[in-house]
This record gives structure tokens, C-alpha cells and sequence, in this order.
């Protein structure tokens, strides 16, 4: 008997062997098995039966068993994928450790999702099991590949879904700032409009000449127009200026200096700029004037940081319809440096201590692709780039950035895309290793290895060429692409 499967599985009344073998026949790798063979099947076997809910075998244990499930469902999830399913094992199926494969342990606990119906054979009956039945061999041959098949499609699956997590934490990033910024200035702006309507009253009030307001607005326009041909945004310079505005203003016995001075000297306004006020209008309306040119001056400011910053929105949304190519067909023609640098754009959160240097070959063609497979190879191609500048210590010059280099030229009847970092260097002995599935020089549980060997495949399917160069303190993944659409596929 296995050891991992509990004796309390196995039924007090045994079932009839002509009963298990009819449902052998229904297992799909057994179908056309002669009936001797199934009847060897059903009495060397050990019949077992779980409730919905009882644990099979626990994750980590050693795996010493062929599993062939005659009714309900063997669902295996690991202990760090918590309730998600990592394998489903069906009726009719044949499962657990088959021979021939190279399993040893479970790799993740099987509890009976529904309740269920099996034969279970111990590894200590295989070789007596394929000299019986000589067609296993075959049968489980073709088994053994599918489960690799579709083992390799989950955790595809499963990279593919970390890469749509970090692109999502990407967006979310780059979204926060812009749309915060136009939240501040949205509720600025409001503060603004309250502040107009109570001065309204207080402009109403002073009685102001025709003349007298035709003098205050060209005032206005003089100053606009004479601080912006000598704008300085400097800010020590703008501290000095906000120093002598509201000493000008504390002179002349106003108040509110605070709320006048920063924004004057903002713009670019001298303290000298307010002394022909004093030739026209008496102290209490300079006040009010100010008040409301200061009030106007910050309501520009406030629209201009929404402007820019539901443009950034904007330009963000477009990057991602550039990048995911939405609605549109998957074959198009192609902008290979828009695609790259919508990933950049994409990934712009993780390169705070990067500097990204651009080199576009101007009017480059366009080419015959899948636009959103392409973008997942710039994606991986820049993440590990991004990820091999964070090992570099910089602790000596925190201030140092790494390079992130993007290359884009014609080269022959080819687009080559280089993308390069000066970040460590990759092992010789593992350049050639690197494009193989599941090899990863991550820690565990940081990457799967998969996303060099998708990129391949992607650049592949493009009839192009994906290859590396790392040595002399610089890495760089090159990727070759053909021009001629009639050899791309």
C-alpha cells in the first residue's frame, strides 16, 4: 500500500473487479486495453475513495504512486499559491507519478475537490506493470508529454501574469502623481473662484473712475508683459523678490502680505513694478488690486499644473493603447521605436536612479508584426536591464545613476534594437544558457526563467534574432528583425 494515501481511503467492501474494469476503459490513456490487462489493472491496484475536502498527499512528500482517477477531481495548489490550483486531475485521467518520469517529490498538496473514485498503483509495481502490459509504455510516453505541455503553459501562464502585475503597479505609479496633481489644482482652483466672488464686492465698492480701471489693466498687462521677457525661476533669486514685495507692501501699510508677494515674484514682478499704483490709486484699492491680481496669477498657476498634468494622463493612456495595441488586428504595421519607447514609458517608475539614453534612427520603416508581442520583448529586454542596474552598489556615490541605453537603427534589410546597461556583467558560462526555459539567475521565487525564452520564441516567430554580448563592464541584448514582410512569416 502507499505510504501518503491514508488506509482510511480504502473502502471496508471492496468494489467488483468487473465494476473497476468497465471504468478503466474509461480512462483515456487505457481506451482499446484488452481485457486481461484491465483486469491486471483492477487487482494489483489498491481502490481508494475520498470524501470532497480529504488531503490525497501533502506537498514535499515523496511521490510513490500512479494515480488513475475513475470519479470526481484531485485538485493540487502550493502552500505559496494559496487557494490556486497548480494541476487538475480529472476523471478519466491518469496521474500522480507515472513511470518513467523524473518526479520524486508531490510539488503541491492533492485534496479531493470532489469526492473520488481512483486506483492507485505503487512505484514498486511498475516494472511487473510494463512487462503485463507492454502498450503502457506508449501510453504513458504521451501522457508524460502533455502534463509537460501544459505544466509549461501554467507557468507561462502564471510569468504572464507577474509581468501584467508589475505592468499594473507601473501604470498605477505613474497615474497616482499626475492625477493627484490635477485633484490639488482642481480644489485650488475652486478656492480661487471663492476668492474672486468675495473681492468682486470689494472691487464693486471702491467706485473705481472708467479711467482709473483702464489704468489698472494696462498696470497689469505692463507687468505681465515686462516680468516674462525677464522671467527668472531661480529660486533664490524668487525668495529675494518675495522679501522686498512684501517689504513694499508692509511699507505702504498694507496687509495680506503672504498672500500677495509669492505670486507676484513668481511671475517675475519687481517691488519697483508697484510703485506707479501709488499715482492713481489710494491705499485701500492697491490692496484689493493686488489681492485680485495675486488671486488671478494663482488660479493660471493651478490651470497650467492641471493642463499639464491631465496631459501626462493623456500621454500615459496613449503609451499603453501603443503598447497593449488595443482594437486593434494582431498583424499590423509596426513602429519598433514606438513600441519601445511606450515599454520605457511604461516602466518610466522603476528608473529613478536610471538615466535612459535614446538613439532613434530618424524615418525608420515600419515592419510586418505582431505589435503586442514585440512590446513583451522590449518589455523583458528593458526589465532585466533595469533590475541588473539596481545590483550595482552605489553606496560610495549614491547620487551615481546607471545608463540605460536604447538603440534603434537600419542595419541591411534589418531593424536592430540593442538594448544596453552598464550594470553587472553576465557570466560567460551563462551567456549561452540564458534563453533556456526555466533557467533563471534569480533568487527563488523572484522569476520563473521564462521570460528570455518567451522573448526568443516572439523573435523567432519573426523569422529575427535574439542574441547578448556582455563583457568590458557592458551588457547588451540585440534583436534583429526583417524588413521584408513576404519573409516574416
Amino acid at each position: 500500500m502507499p505510504n501518503s494515501i491514508p488506509l482510511s481511503m480504502i473502502p471496508e467492501t471492496p468494489t467488483p473487479v468487473p465494476v473497476i474494469m468497465a471504468a478503466l476503459e474509461k480512462i483515456a490513456p487505457l481506451q482499446g486495453l484488452p481485457e486481461e490487462e484491465r483486469r491486471w489493472l483492477a487487482t494489483r491496484g489498491t481502490e481508494i475513495r475520498a470524501k470532497a475536502g480529504e488531503i490525497l498527499f501533502e506537498e514535499g512528500e515523496p511521490a510513490d504512486q500512479m494515480i488513475l482517477i475513475l470519479k470526481g477531481e484531485v485538485h493540487v495548489r502550493r502552500s505559496r499559491s494559496g487557494q490556486m490550483a497548480l494541476f487538475i486531475g480529472r476523471s478519466g485521467q491518469m496521474t500522480g507519478l507515472l513511470p518513467y518520469s523524473r518526479m520524486t517529490t508531490w510539488g503541491g498538496q492533492g485534496y479531493a475537490a470532489h469526492d473520488v473514485w481512483a486506483i492507485v498503483l505503487h512505484k514498486s509495481l511498475f516494472p511487473e506493470m510494463l512487462e503485463a502490459i507492454p502498450s503502457l509504455t506508449q501510453r504513458v510516453i504521451s501522457t508524460l508529454l502533455d502534463r509537460v505541455r501544459e505544466v509549461t503553459r501554467i507557468e507561462q501562464q502564471s510569468e504572464k501574469l507577474t509581468a501584467l502585475g508589475k505592468l499594473a503597479g507601473n501604470l498605477a505609479h505613474e497615474l497616482n502623481n499626475p492625477s493627484s496633481a490635477a485633484q490639488r489644482a482642481a480644489s485650488g482652483i475652486l478656492t480661487e473662484l471663492q476668492a474672486v466672488g468675495d473681492g468682486r464686492y470689494r472691487l464693486v465698492s471702491l467706485c473705481l473712475t472708467p479711467e482709473k480701471v483702464l489704468a489698472v489693466q494696462d498696470w497689469e498687462r505692463e507687468v505681465r508683459a515686462r516680468s516674462l521677457e525677464n522671467l527668472n525661476r531661480e529660486q533664490i533669486e524668487v525668495a529675494e523678490r518675495e522679501d522686498k514685495i512684501g517689504a513694499w507692501i508692509q511699507q505702504h501699510g498694507f496687509q495680506e502680505a503672504w498672500q500677495i508677494a509669492p505670486e507676484l515674484a513668481e511671475l517675475g514682478v519687481e517691488a519697483t513694478d508697484l510703485d506707479p499704483l501709488l499715482g492713481f490709486l489710494k491705499a485701500p484699492a492697491i490692496q484689493v488690486v493686488l489681492e485680485q491680481f495675486a488671486s488671478a496669477l494663482r488660479a493660471e498657476h493651478y490651470a497650467q499644473a492641471m493642463l499639464s498634468s491631465t496631459s501626462r494622463i493623456f500621454d500615459l493612456i496613449s503609451a499603453i493603447k501603443t503598447y497593449s495595441y488595443m482594437d486593434r488586428a494582431p498583424i499590423l504595421e509596426v513602429d519598433v521605436c514606438a513600441g519601445v519607447d511606450a515599454t520605457i514609458q511604461m516602466l518610466q517608475s522603476r528608473m529613478a536612479h536610471v538615466t535612459v539614453v535614446r538613439q532613434y534612427e530618424p524615418d525608420l520603416p515600419t515592419i510586418s508584426a505582431y505589435g503586442s508581442e514585440l512590446n513583451q520583448v522590449w518589455t523583458v529586454l528593458i526589465e532585466n536591464a533595469i533590475e541588473a542596474l539596481a545590483k550595482v552598489d552605489r553606496s560610495a556615490n549614491p547620487e551615481q545613476k546607471g545608463c540605460l541605453r536604447v538603440v534603434c537603427k537600419l542595419e541591411a534589410d534589418m531593424i536592430l534594437v540593442e538594448v544596453w546597461n552598464d550594470g553587472p556583467e553576465i557570466p560567460k558560462d551563462l551567456q549561452d544558457r540564458i534563453f533556456e526555459p526555466f533557467f533563471t539567475t534569480k533568487a527563488p521565487g523572484q522569476g520563473l526563467g521564462l521570460g528570455l525564452d518567451n522573448a526568443m520564441r516572439i523573435v523567432r516567430k519573426h523569422r529575427g534574432h535574439l542574441g547578448v554580448r556582455s563583457e568590458d563592464g557592458l551588457t547588451c541584448f540585440r534583436v534583429r528583425l526583417p524588413l521584408n514582410q513576404l519573409q516574416a512569416y
